[in-house]
């Protein structure tokens, strides 16, 4: 049986990366299944552990970088999120293809980790279009606003790193970009 894919879907703050993880876990083509972080974060209405995010606190996050149990982590508004491998190494192994949603900074320790592993970055069609959307999401709380967007900035500013760069201009193409390039890898590693 031949080893699932590890599919790293990365942007900007705010860019849309939920739409299009959405539609692409939809996709029964790419047979995707979604890897759920850890966060040290409460849980917020209508969130459910272990479908959401596995909610763990202050210690059993630290326990599991101590023990490098996460392939990547990363702090965000006082709160850490991590990627535990455990999982992602299970899925692989039983021949699913896996999806990792992470911050721009996470996908370098990912593909350290799992170098054979395709990242996208979902770039916005102008920086002007993302801070309106983050001012549109954002209206009430303009701390949150300029930390979403100092953050975007320097995601943006990495995006080069990546090998693939899709903007996100409409979730249907993004998305269609996306499964493009996973079909043929997964068409490949059939045939190998």
């Amino acid at each position: 049986m031949a080893k699932g894919i590890v599919v790293i879907l990365s942007g900007a703050s705010s860019v849309g990366k939920g739409s299009i993880r959405e539609k692409l876990l939809a996709d029964k083509d790419m047979n995707l299944f979604f890897s759920i972080s850890e966060t040290t974060r409460p849980m917020k209405e209508g969130e459910v552990d272990g479908k959401d995010y596995y909610f763990v606190s202050h210690k059993q996050f630290a326990d599991s970088v101590k023990n490098k149990e996460l392939l990547e982590y990363t702090e965000f508004n006082g709160y850490y999120y991590g990627t535990p491998k455990a999982q992602i190494d299970f899925l692989v192994n039983k021949g699913k293809n896996v999806l990792i949603e992470v911050e721009a900074q996470g996908v370098g320790p990912i593909k350290l980790n799992i170098p054979e592993s395709i990242a996208f970055f979902v770039m916005p069609t102008s920086f002007e279009e993302l801070e309106r959307q983050i001012h549109e999401i954002y209206k009430d709380d303009e701390a949150s606003v300029q930390r979403r967007l100092n953050k975007a900035k320097m995601e943006m500013e990495i995006a080069p790193l990546f090998n693939n760069i899709v903007y996100n201009d409409d979730v249907d193409k993004a998305c269609a970009q996306i499964k493009e390039i996973v079909m043929k890898e997964m068409e490949k590693r059939n045939d190998e």
